[in-house]
């Protein structure tokens, strides 16, 4: 069975973002709260995905309050609704909006079909977390791990390259009075 492989971008910094992978018959629902898990808010607030086009306009919503599918109805229901039956074309656009007093609003692009899903893979699964994405109440603190790991994974240790003391043992520069 395929994999959708969705990345959901936070609307301030486009340099920010999740990629998460869903199987096609998992519902918006599911989608929703591996967001939610994937950028560390409570999941406690009602949200919304609205299919959106290349100007990220907002189009048909799909509300998480929703619990039935009903014709003519102004959203579709998150947990009745399928992640297939909305992508229909590479690079299909959603808008994620989480909390409707705070507006937390995210851009949600289908990057890529893997052939293949894992069999010792839970999905939905985030694959990929980009930059520091934003605290949902006060400010984030310090994670230690978090800290360790960017070091770790930049080298920024006390004698890494670019560091270190080099050039602070060369004698001062004389000025011989020519003008140049």
């Amino acid at each position: 069975m395929p994999i959708l492989r969705f990345r959901v971008y936070w609307e301030e910094d486009d340099q920010v973002y999740r990629d998460i992978e869903i199987k096609p018959a998992q519902s918006f629902l599911e989608l929703h709260k591996a967001i939610v898990a994937a950028w560390e808010f409570d999941g406690k607030h009602p949200a919304s995905f609205w299919e959106s086009n290349e100007r990220w306009e907002r189009g048909l919503e799909l509300n998480s309050e929703v619990l039935v599918n009903k014709k003519g109805a102004p959203a579709l229901s998150m947990s009745r609704t399928p992640v297939s039956a909305l992508t229909s074309t590479p690079d299909h656009k959603f808008v994620y909006e989480y909390d409707p007093q705070k507006k937390w609003t995210f851009m949600v692009e289908l990057i890529g079909v893997k052939p293949d899903e894992d069999p010792r893979q839970t999905y939905p699964y985030v694959f990929r977390k980009e930059g520091v994405g934003p605290a949902q109440y006060g400010v984030k603190g310090v994670n230690l791990d978090k800290l360790l790991e960017i070091e770790e994974k930049y080298d920024l240790g006390a004698d890494a390259e670019g560091f270190g003391s080099e050039g602070e043992d060369l004698p001062p520069v004389e000025d011989n009075g020519v003008e140049e």
